[in-house]
């Protein structure tokens, strides 16, 4: 959402943010807060920050972060009341819908920012619609394959996602489903030309207006705000990849909650030293056992659950380290493949340096984007792309060690179609591309649906100068110029 607050004023210079954080003593974790407190000491300008703390309420069930948002309500009324902005939308985030009743109230229209791509959005109102409409039950098809609008090939049921396999996880993602369906439009984070069949199928149906205003990355090296590595420990990664020859390492990196057992710990390690190729490999321990959120911490020594002599034996090939800077890792030139969770920041940010992938998905939709980048858009090599985090199963060497091998090989054709999107999703945010017009044209809806929702009268003036900006738009057309359809 700061990102996307960023990306907004950055391409329309009236733009005004108010930006809420709500923040509780359960939520605020030292990483929130930290981060929090760096936006607030290097702010951006038109970014206004509106921090909301409060006290935790006992009568809610723990852990339900959506029933813990809706009761922020009336905060979050009553602080945009008191202050002397006029606002003219909301963008929610995905799991902050309760606050649409906030905006009907208000008089505004609501959008919403959804950070997975367009084929999971179309995804989620499928399912949502079969559940309603035919009573379907994504733990009963985990066996069959399914056919969904916004993909072109059937969908295997074992790479459903996780959530919809437990009935109170389904029933929420039911119902953000119906409450994204109210909202006036969908700002999805993703590139016209790496979902353009997923974009079509949305744009056939009645749902909210799809904008896709991709890729909303963090890019920047100098941001540290969430870092668990110190500069020293940052600087001496990079000095090892310095030193490697180019496209040669491959990196391992499982996102924020990717951590692994002892036991699948040791077949990724002789799956790596089997494969005989330079790596760095980002290793977390998984806390409390499988489960459907998991949570990480770094090892204290890593030599305590790698095999005997590991580390020794692969000195020169390799370092395994805590957390890793996954974005500067990824621009260094001698990454030649990415194995990672699918997460699609992660995604996006290995499309945005040209990395190809190998995927092993853990938890949330990262199956479903595992399936999508293996065989719909054919950019990843497949170490398994139906492995869940809660199932405790663990993945042999031999199938990690092919894996690494597919994605390394000299020869890969995904190579080359990740290039491709490389250029594309590149080009998406300069002027004129994709998502640039897409996000101008955001702009326009706003101001259009505003009126609409505020019952503000358009003035004659207001008529006529419009009016008069289509004419001579018309007297171009006759002189065969080009226009491009956003501008007419």
């Amino acid at each position: 959402m700061v990102e996307l607050a960023k990306l907004l004023v950055h391409r329309h210079s009236t733009l005004v943010i108010s930006l809420v954080i709500i923040t509780s003593p359960s939520t605020a974790t030292a990483a929130v807060t930290r981060y929090a407190d760096s936006l607030a000491a290097a702010a951006t300008p038109r970014v206004n920050l509106l921090r909301l703390t409060g006290e935790d309420d006992p009568s809610l069930p723990a852990g339900n972060a959506l029933s813990v948002i809706a009761s922020q309500k009336t905060r979050v009324r009553d602080a945009l009341l008191s202050t002397a902005a006029r606002f003219s939308g909301f963008v929610l985030d995905m799991f902050c819908t309760s606050m649409l009743d906030v905006a009907e109230e208000l008089g505004v229209p609501s959008y919403l920012f959804f950070p997975s791509g367009a084929a999971f959005l179309g995804f989620m109102f499928h399912i949502q619609e079969l559940h309603d409409e035919e009573g379907f039950v994504a733990a009963e098809s985990t066996g069959v394959e399914l056919v969904f609008p916004g993909l072109v090939r059937p969908l295997p049921g074992k790479v459903l996602p996780s959530g919809l396999l437990h009935e109170e996880w389904a029933a929420k993602s039911y119902r953000m489903a119906r409450d994204f369906r109210k909202t006036k439009g969908i700002l999805v984070n993703t590139v016209t030309e790496l979902e353009t069949y997923a974009l079509e199928s949305l744009s056939r149906t009645d749902n909210p207006k799809v904008y896709p205003v991709g890729p909303v990355l963090n890019l920047r090296p100098d941001d540290t705000s969430s870092s668990e590595l110190s500069g020293e420990e940052d600087d001496d990664v990079i000095q090892w990849l310095d030193q490697q020859p180019e496209s040669s390492v491959a990196f391992l990196c499982f996102g924020s909650m990717g951590g692994f057992c002892a036991e699948q710990v040791k077949e990724i390690a002789c799956a790596l030293e089997g494969s005989g190729h330079r790596f760095l490999w980002s290793l977390r321990r998984l806390e409390g056992g499988p489960t459907l959120t998991p949570t990480t911490t770094d090892y204290g020594d890593v030599r305590e659950v790698l095999p005997e002599g590991f580390v020794d034996r692969t000195t020169e090939v390799g370092r395994v380290i805590g957390w890793a800077p996954q974005a500067a890792v990824l621009a260094h030139r001698s990454v030649g493949g990415f194995v990672s969770h699918c997460g699609w920041n992660s995604t996006l940010e290995s499309m945005w340096f040209g990395v190809p992938m190998a995927t092993w998905p853990l938890y949330a939709e990262q199956q479903f984007n595992s399936f999508l980048l293996v065989k719909e858009l054919k950019t990843a090599a497949e170490i398994k792309m139906d492995y869940r985090t809660e199932s405790g199963e663990i993945v042999s060497a031999e199938e990690i060690e092919r894996g690494i091998r597919s994605l390394m090989e000299q020869n890969n054709p995904r190579k080359e179609k990740m290039k491709e999107f490389c250029d594309k999703v590149r080009g998406a945010l300069m002027d004129g591309g994709s998502s640039s017009s897409s996000i101008a044209e955001f702009i326009e809806d706003i101001k259009i649906n505003y009126r609409s929702e505020s019952g503000k009268i358009v003035t004659t003036e207001e008529v006529k100068r419009g009016t008069k900006s289509l004419m001579e738009l018309a007297k171009q057309l006759d002189k065969g110029d080009r226009i491009c359809t956003n501008e007419w």
